[in-house]
């Protein structure tokens, strides 16, 4: 960890903080919302690196609880805090121990006495070691595979927590697929219009950020 480092966390950290405000859809059975932060969080690992990236997330999330947290903690608000950790770690840099950890909550899910009546509903979790294999090639693969760790290691503890029945894992299952490309999507696209904006800045020499750039994922406006 040096200054520049250090510097960018908290960057990340003041822009995660923003998107923190921004309310998106509210998580079944709790009072914890997602926001515009499960767009976001992931990407951090992607500019600034694996680890500052996750600390960046962390930070982000524990200044979001200081200002908020007392209003509303409950167990969903404590669970919270992990899975977006493993998203912003899987979109980092490719690592077996990001590809890994999806089926250890998937493990989990099952060992759990509703989870294993429920363990097809995990099947999903197979989704981040199938992108593992294209987290360099395919933006789309690598979003995915973020956005379904955090899944997968948020619905571990979330059966744990709350022993919730299997009716609700059911009819969670089209919801989760939904939700889960909606926020691939979104993760992409943030990721194309943060390099793009950056671009931009260095390109007129606002800043000296060329090698946060991800020159591959700079849209390119063509001439009308």
């Amino acid at each position: 960890m040096n200054k520049r480092n250090i510097f960018f966390i908290l960057i990340f950290v003041f822009i995660g903080l923003i998107a923190l405000q921004i309310p998106f859809t509210q998580l079944a059975g709790s009072k914890v919302k997602f926001s515009a932060f499960d767009f976001f969080g992931p990407i951090a690992g992607g500019f600034i690196g694996t680890a500052p990236g996750v600390i960046a997330v962390f930070l982000m999330q524990f200044a979001n609880f200081l200002i908020h947290g007392a209003k509303v903690v409950d167990a969903g608000t404590i669970i919270r805090f992990f899975p977006m950790l493993f998203a912003a770690g899987y979109f980092g840099r490719k690592s077996k121990i990001s590809a890994v950890i999806p089926l250890i909550a998937m493990g989990a899910f099952i060992a759990h006495p509703i989870g294993g009546t429920v363990w097809y509903f995990s099947l999903y979790w197979l989704i981040p070691l199938f992108c593992y294999f294209f987290h360099e090639r395919s933006l789309i693969a690598r979003s995915l595979g973020a956005t379904f760790s955090a899944h997968a290691v948020g619905g571990a503890l979330w059966i744990y927590a709350f022993n919730t029945e299997k009716p609700l894992w059911d009819a969670l299952i089209p919801v989760v697929f939904m939700e889960r490309v909606l926020f691939a999507l979104g993760i992409a696209a943030v990721y194309v219009a943060f390099n793009t904006i950056l671009n931009f800045l260095v390109e007129r020499k606002v800043v000296d950020w060329e090698f946060l750039v991800n020159k591959k994922y700079v849209w390119k406006m063509k001439p009308l």
